[in-house]
């Protein structure tokens, strides 16, 4: 009976190792803060992911189709949260500097957050419908109201992530950010893409009441999942409830930001890359279903595959930068798999094939994902001085307004070279209907490559000798000997 116990006890040991090792994100965990905990904190990048894939997926296509709105307002309104996205960096100062009796920094910020991102979805369908009225005044209002709704949602949506990504940075030890920075990407992946396919099921039987149904119960849903996030996570400092930090200007502590070496070459880079790789959101599937004649299921399988190749590239980057990597090289590495990713859909065209479509679509979302984590990582690496909402709020400025901005430049860049073709000025050549699409690539090619260059130096500025489990190189020629 004693060997049986024994061996069972020994088998249970071993049990908890395996399921420690492969659990997904296990390793994340800290005694500072446990995977339980750290699980129920990313859920505000969950309600961040249902906001966005409603305004910009689920409500485009309601708005167009079933609303009969026109394109060029539905496109106005969702790039109306656009405008609450350069204010990031402000908005991560001032909860640096949030001087609350109940000594948070961060919770007040979340919660003020959501309770934005909660008025503007509670208003939205209303709005939305007016939008479709016939009378003046009924026109009049759904103008006003659809505007402040996207702005309050928008700028719920932008306070609550980047109090949230500066609490998760307060509460993780440094050797456990770049897993903390995967599974947040995991999670806000999460609730893009089950949102995604909850509301098309939601909304497939279409009517006012299910779309006002659906719109509030995410704004319900939001609340409860921040709340949840929130709860007993920041630790109330006693200290700084009574003894409150000094008021202290924004422009000065930006400015000693960007005074460090190389920072705005980061940001630079930061912008760069997210444009390239999302300029083409807004195309992928129509390029699939007009050029290469895909059906509306075979095109919808894109977003399936972008999610995949993103997943994979999460577990990588996080595995990568836990083993001591430069994050600059990871966020290099993506861009390197971006250009393969794009020269793949160029090419899917002249040689029409489906298949090196789907495999280039399923790159660039592996690209993006190596290049969003190790750039989100090497900004929660910074240098902060106890700012870290300044930073990640700086981060997230850009990468959010950089991002809204190239999906429009694309959709009416694509617009713009189509229409010249058709009309045959430039040239019998080009005259057919791919030479929009491929002036959007090739676009992104061109800004892949001065992402690259961006990178170069901020690669060399960190030696591999600093790197225990990078073996040294012997003469080779890397991304650090770039031009930069």
């Amino acid at each position: 009976m004693r060997l049986i116990h024994r061996r069972g006890l020994m088998l249970a040991i071993d049990w908890t190792q395996v399921a420690t090792r492969y659990l997904p994100f296990a390793d994340a965990a800290s005694t500072e803060l446990p995977l339980m905990r750290l699980i129920r904190l990313s859920l505000f990048q969950v309600s961040v992911g249902l906001a966005t894939a409603l305004m910009v997926g689920t409500l485009n296509r309601v708005m167009i189709v079933e609303l009969g709105v026109g394109a060029w307002l539905v496109s106005l309104m969702v790039a109306l949260p656009l405008v609450a996205a350069p204010f990031r960096a402000l908005i991560g100062f001032k909860s640096d500097q949030h001087r609350s009796f109940l000594g948070w920094r961060r919770v007040p910020f979340i919660w003020f957050g959501s309770l934005m991102q909660f008025g503007g979805l509670a208003i939205m369908p209303f709005s939305l419908i007016l939008l479709s009225g016939e009378t003046p005044l009924q026109l009049w209002a759904g103008h006003a109201a659809a505007a402040l709704a996207f702005v309050l949602a928008g700028a719920g949506l932008q306070t609550t992530q980047t109090a949230g990504l500066a609490l998760a940075t307060d509460l993780a030890p440094e050797h456990t950010r770049p897993r903390v920075v995967a599974l947040m990407y995991v999670m806000l992946l999460v609730g893009l893409v089950g949102a995604s396919l909850v509301y098309g099921l939601l909304l497939s039987d279409y009517s006012h009441t299910r779309l006002v149904q659906v719109v509030q119960g995410t704004a319900v849903a939001s609340v409860l999942l921040n709340l949840i996030a929130a709860w007993k996570q920041e630790p109330r400092n006693s200290l700084r409830a009574k003894n409150p930090p000094p008021a202290a200007s924004f422009r000065a502590h930006w400015q000693r930001f960007t005074a460090q070496p190389q920072v705005r070459r980061f940001l630079v880079a930061v912008g760069l890359g997210t444009a390239a790789f999302n300029m083409q959101d807004i195309i992928l599937e129509p390029y699939g279903g007009e050029i290469l004649k895909l059906g509306v299921g075979a095109t919808a399988q894109l977003t399936a595959l972008m999610a995949a190749g993103a997943l994979a590239a999460f577990g990588l980057a996080a595995r990568a930068l836990d083993r001591g990597g430069d994050p600059h090289r990871v966020s290099a590495v993506g861009v390197l798999v971006g250009l393969l990713g794009f020269s793949c859909v160029i090419f899917a065209e002249p040689v029409d094939s489906a298949n090196l479509f789907r495999a280039g679509a399923t790159l660039i979302g592996f690209g993006a994902g190596l290049f969003s984590v190790g750039s989100l990582s090497a900004a929660m690496g910074l240098e902060a001085h106890g700012m870290n909402g300044l930073v990640l709020g700086a981060w997230g400025a850009v990468q959010a307004t950089c991002a809204g901005l190239s999906v429009a430049l694309g959709g009416a860049l694509r617009d713009l070279v189509s229409g010249a073709a058709s009309a045959g000025w430039l040239g019998e050549v080009l005259q057919n209907p791919a030479t929009g699409y491929a002036a959007v690539y090739h676009l992104e090619l061109l800004m892949l490559f001065a992402t690259l260059i961006a990178l170069g130096p901020l690669v060399r500025r960190r030696p591999l000798s600093q790197f225990p489990h990078t073996p040294q190189p012997q003469g080779k020629f890397g991304l650090a000997e770039l031009p930069g």
